[in-house]
């Protein structure tokens, strides 16, 4: 499987451009977390968690749909989020997390790779360079 350097996607996070700014950022958990917390460093936004789980550890799915597995313990109600996630395949997950969050006056994806609002690749899968 393709790799990319530590640095070199750094360097996307880095150059990438927003035409908008966001009141909270939404990681989708788990894969979100660690692209939410570079993007909370350049952004200065507060990070809440979208605990929804479809795969299983070896990226097989684990259920027929996307499932919430932990109650939404935030208030997103009016306020523009910057909805984060790894990598956008089917788009299942992202397209039920939106669902989840209806009542936001607006939401924008991000993926590190990925069909998004703002995506640093669009490309084939690739192994992210924090996985250990």
């Amino acid at each position: 499987m393709n790799r990319k350097s530590f640095e070199e996607v750094l360097q996307r996070f880095r150059e990438i451009e927003f035409n908008e700014s966001f009141d909270m950022i939404v990681a989708i958990a788990n894969g979100g977390i660690i692209p939410a917390a570079i993007l909370n460093q350049r952004l200065n936004r507060e990070i809440y968690l979208l605990k929804i789980n479809l795969r299983d550890p070896f990226q097989q799915p684990k259920y027929d749909t996307p499932r919430l597995v932990s109650p939404i313990d935030f208030d997103f109600h009016d306020k523009r989020i910057l909805l984060v996630e790894d990598r956008i395949k089917t788009g299942a997950t992202v397209k039920f997390a939106i669902d989840l969050l209806q009542g936001a006056r607006e939401v924008k994806t991000f993926a590190v790779n990925g069909n998004a609002d703002y995506a640093l690749y669009n490309e084939a899968c690739f192994k992210f360079p924090w996985i250990v």
